[in-house]
């Protein structure tokens, strides 16, 4: 009788374990931080490189990456990236439209620390409208259809 009974406790604090090992636990602030950023990052990188070769794409998430480090801009991903007027892609919305597989590739590669722009903290393509401002930043690299500067 005494074994049976120490035989359940024992499967009772092995079920007990196993529950608590398994169970859905709540993401703390800097793994909910971290998730956040690196959706609004690809987000952000579907929306500005889209069509852009893969290493384009990880360049623009660096440039993002680099604005949070750099003393002249907001210092998260998000602020860098809603700041009024950056980026087009917001301002027209197009970091709503569904992100593409490449883009959270992009956004991982970028946030674990490939920086193809080569430490950039402004991009454009050259064949669209900018501001004659951008042309005095120096450029450091160009990856697809994209001008890369500090």
């Amino acid at each position: 009788m005494h074994k049976k009974v120490g035989l359940f406790i024992i499967f009772l604090l092995l079920v007990l374990g196993a529950w608590l090992a398994l169970r859905p636990q709540e993401p703390t602030e800097a793994q909910r931080r971290t998730s956040y950023s690196y959706t609004l990052l690809a987000r952000l990188i579907n929306g500005e490189a889209r069509g852009e070769p893969y290493v384009g794409q990880v360049a623009v998430g660096a440039v993002i990456l680099n604005r949070a480090q750099h003393p002249r801009f907001p210092n998260t991903v998000a602020g860098v990236v809603y700041q009024p007027g950056a980026f087009e892609s917001v301002s027209r919305g197009q970091i709503w439209t569904p992100v593409k597989s490449s883009s959270y590739r992009a956004a991982q590669a970028a946030l674990s620390g490939w920086d193809p722009s080569g430490g950039a903290i402004y991009f454009w393509n050259p064949y669209k409208p900018v501001s004659r401002w951008i042309w005095s930043r120096r450029i450091i690299s160009r990856i697809g259809k994209h001008v890369f500067a500090r």
